[in-house]
Parts: C-alpha cells; structure tokens; sequence
C-alpha cells in the first residue's frame, strides 16, 4: 500500500504537497535502507518511483528525491564536492534504463530532466569519453562499407545482348550474366571479395537489430522519431535488399538490378542517421523525419487524387493522337509519369508546334498548372514551414535527447570491455554498493541575499506603481493629463527605491 501511495504521489500535480507527504510515508518505512524499500519497489510497468518521475516529466519530484540520495563529500569556501547516486540513472546495468525512458516518452516535459543535475553531467561524461568517439568511428567504417558495396554493384557482372530486338523502343544492350560466367577473371574474384563483406554486414546488420525489436516492441523502436525508428526501418530493409540480391545472384534469377537499386537508395539514405552525432546537423534530421511522416505523407494522398485524375484526362485526350508528335501520354504508365513531374514542375508542359494540339489539352492543362503548382505547391511549403518553425523552437532540447539515445544504444552494443562504468563505487567512501557521481559546485554566499534585495525592489516599484494607478480619473482630457503624471510618479518612486536598494547593496559590500 505504501508502494503504490508513493507512485500515487508522482503523479499528483499539487507538487509541494506530494513531497511533502513521500518524506512523511518513507519516515514510516522500516526497510529504507535495505532492498525492501519502497523506493525501490517496481509497478506493473517496472517503473519505480523515481523512473515514474523522469517518465511523467516532474522536475520537482526529480529534483527533490535526488537532494535526497546525495552525499555531501567536502566543502572549502565556495566550492563544495557532492556525490549524486546515479544507482537507476545510470544505464549500463539497468535492464529499463532511466535515460532510455526519458527520451522514448512522448511527454516533451520528460526531455527537460536532461538538462537537470547529475543527468546532463552524466551524459556530457559518457558522451564526451565514449560515445563520440565510437560514433564517429561508426560512422566512418558505414560509408567505407558502402562505398564497398558501391563498387559491387557498379561492376556487376554484365554480358553484351544476343538476342533480336522486338520492338523501337527497346533499348537494352547488356544482359545479367549467368552464376557461371560470373565469377572467372581475376576481377571477378576481386568482386567477390567486396560482395562477402556486404553480405556479412547485412547479417550483422539483422543480428544487432532484432534482438532490438523484440526486446522493446516493433511500435516503440519504429515509431520513436528521437530513437532513430524511420532509419531502424530503412537499415533493416536495406539487409533484405542485401539477402535478395544474393539468392537472385545464386539461383541466375534475372531482375536483380530492383532490389540492388533499392539497396543502394537506401543504405545511402541511413548515412543521414550519423549527422545526430553532431549539434549542426542533428536537428536536421528530425526535421526531415518529421515532414516526411508527417506533413509528406498527408500531402501525397491529394497529390495522388490529383495526378490520377488529371494523368487520366491526358491519357483520353492522346489517345487517338499520333505518339510520334507527342509521346510523353503514348500510354497510360507514361501518362502518370509524365503527370507526376508536371505536378512537381520538374518539365514544362509538354508541346510540338510542328502540329495541332487538341484543343482539351490547353484547358485540362490549364486547370492543372492551376492546382497543382500555385495550390498544391504552396500549401505543401506552408505545412513544410510550420514543421520547420516548430522544430526549431526544440532544437537543443532534441539534439539532447538524440545524444542520450545514441549513448544508450552504443552502450547496449558494444562489449564491456569497451565501455566500462562511469561513475565511483560507494565502497570507496564506506557508502555501500551503489555508484555515484563527483561533481563539484561552486556556491556564492552572496547570491541568495542579492535575491532577496531584487525582490524587495521589484516590490517596491510595483507599489509605487500601483499608487500612481489608482489616481487615475475616466475623463478624456483630465485621464490623460494623470496618465502622465502617474508616469512621472512611478519613475520617481522607482528611482528612489532603486536608489534605497543600491545604497543597501553598497553597505553590505
């Protein structure tokens, strides 16, 4: 009962009031210190208490329970050392880590924490010693492998065309070549080689990833912006493009040339996901996700209406027309694709003045230069803008919690040895078990007295203030007459009181 109280208490918003009252049902608790407490005691979800205030995004419970586990280590003048218990902040042992479900909630009030002592002290540490460091590391070794994987593909083997062709359109030249013929010369062998290493990488690509998904849930790891989910999906696609290719090329499949061109789409598009390591180009990143998730994928239903609609129309239009003159609506695939990039203004409007154009043309065309490029555009830039606008507002605060998900994951990914604890053991200061972290904090005596004197002249002032308001009359000429000597009151009495306040600063010093 005790327990749940507690988390009750988390979620009050009366704030003042649920410390007070968390402070009055732990002084009850027989088992504070051992692994009994309440404290430490899970909810259904696991969180304890302390995790359900970083979730819930209250700072002030936060901040409260960590005045609580802190040890002051010394103090000389300003400067005083203090360990704060990282025991459940930290994330190298903790199977839920407090990091993790800070930046893997919704709730925009939780990502405030990281800016909060000991988080933002304890992911500058990891950050700055370990994880830039690797990331950057990664990063490199990524774009070697697909350079690699570039060149694989760039000298495939290929083979000149036998056969006779069927019709004037057709323009192939090179054939795939058979399993057989692939693999003789020495440059053959030296493909081969650039192959394997991709074929190993989209193996280990799937093994460090799925695990991944069934630990955390395929809607939590792909629907998380912060956690990288659209770049999980696309390296994860990018590996079975990879294992397609490789049956194709085993079994002589022909058509390998779709799943390898997407590959490359792909695993080009994941280099995006690097740019997180740094503060410049990290919250581009997001706001790429988010106007492609979000405002690209709601416009591509009304531009899909409209290209159907007006692709069909020219399609009925050239339909008896000779393709000769104007082949850009000979059928109706070409239609839409020639549709799609008059939409995006990629060509101009399609014309040969060798000849007479249906008179419809001109006006269907009309219609659709008007929807689709001064309607559909703008409003398209519109949404794009406000996407942008509030990203922009966020942007640290998302570079923050990009940073700390990075952290997380090459900390769960890369071995032990690699990464060891940050932080001290108790046992080193007759503390126990738990791990903590040293910081040190200067502290000027005279901040809170200069407070206290900037209070009392702000009160002072907005009582001035007040008593030159209340003289003011409702007629016209005679308000306007004491509206500036209300002015002229407030001043005064501010430079008195301003006056008084310096004069009291200056005998304190």
């Amino acid at each position: 009962i005790g327990n749940t109280v507690l988390h009750i208490l988390v979620l009050q918003p009366n704030k003042t009031f649920a410390c007070h009252m968390y402070s009055l049902i732990l002084s009850h608790d027989r088992n504070k210190e051992g692994p009994g407490s309440l404290e430490l005691i899970p909810n259904n979800e696991g969180l304890t208490p302390f995790k359900l205030a970083g979730v819930e995004g209250n700072t002030v419970m936060f901040q409260y329970l960590m005045q609580k586990r802190k040890q002051n280590l010394w103090s000389f003048g300003p400067l005083t050392t203090v360990l704060y218990d990282i025991t459940e902040i930290d994330s190298w042992a903790e199977d839920q880590s407090f990091l993790e479900l800070i930046v893997s909630t919704k709730k925009r009030e939780a990502r405030q924490i990281l800016d909060l002592t000991p988080v933002k002290e304890l992911v500058s540490l990891k950050w700055n010693m370990y994880g830039r460091p690797y990331f950057c590391f990664l990063a490199l070794f990524y774009i070697l492998y697909m350079v690699c994987f570039t060149m694989c593909c760039v000298y495939r083997p290929l083979k000149p065309r036998t056969g006779n062709r069927t019709s004037s359109r057709d323009n192939t030249v090179y054939v795939q070549k058979m399993l057989q013929e692939s693999y003789v010369a020495y440059e053959d062998e030296l493909r081969l080689v650039g192959e394997l290493i991709t074929v190993i990488g989209a193996v280990v690509i799937l093994v460090l990833e799925i695990p991944d998904i069934l630990r955390v849930g395929a809607a939590k790891y792909f629907g998380q912006t912060i956690l990288g989910g659209p770049f999980h999906i696309i390296v994860i696609t990018y590996a079975c493009m990879i294992l397609v290719t490789m049956v194709m090329r085993l079994t002589s499949t022909t058509g390998e040339v779709v799943p390898m061109s997407f590959a490359l789409v792909l695993g080009w598009c994941n280099v995006m996901y690097f740019a997180r390591g740094f503060q410049m180009l990290g919250p581009f990143t997001i706001m790429i996700q988010k106007m492609i998730f979000g405002d690209l994928m709601r416009f591509c239903w009304l531009m899909a209406v409209v290209i159907l609609g007006f692709a069909s129309a020219f399609y009925i239009i050239f339909q008896t027309e000779n393709p000769e003159n104007l082949g850009q609506f000979y059928n109706y695939p070409m239609s839409l694709f020639t549709t799609f990039e008059l939409f995006l203004t990629i060509i101009d409007g399609p014309a040969n003045y060798d000849v007479d154009l249906p008179f419809m043309y001109s006006v269907v065309y009309f219609a659709f230069a008007i929807i689709a490029t001064l309607l559909m555009l703008n409003l398209l830039i519109a949404m794009m803008g406000d996407t942008h606008w509030r990203v922009a507002h966020e942007q640290d605060e998302l570079w923050r919690a990009q940073v700390v998900a990075t952290t997380v994951m090459l900390e769960r990914k890369l071995p032990r040895c690699l990464w060891p604890r940050s932080g001290i053991c108790g046992r080193e200061f007759g503390l126990g078990d738990r791990w903590y972290l040293r910081i040190e904090d200067r502290v000027d005596p005279n901040k809170h007295k200069m407070m206290r004197y900037t209070e009392a002249f702000k009160a002072q002032d907005r009582e001035g203030y007040d008593k030159g308001s209340e003289k003011l009359e409702t007629n016209g000429d005679t308000l306007c007459k004491k509206e500036l000597s209300a002015l002229s009151l407030s001043r005064s009495t501010s430079r008195t009181s301003s006056h008084r306040g310096w004069e009291i600063l200056r005998r304190n010093t």
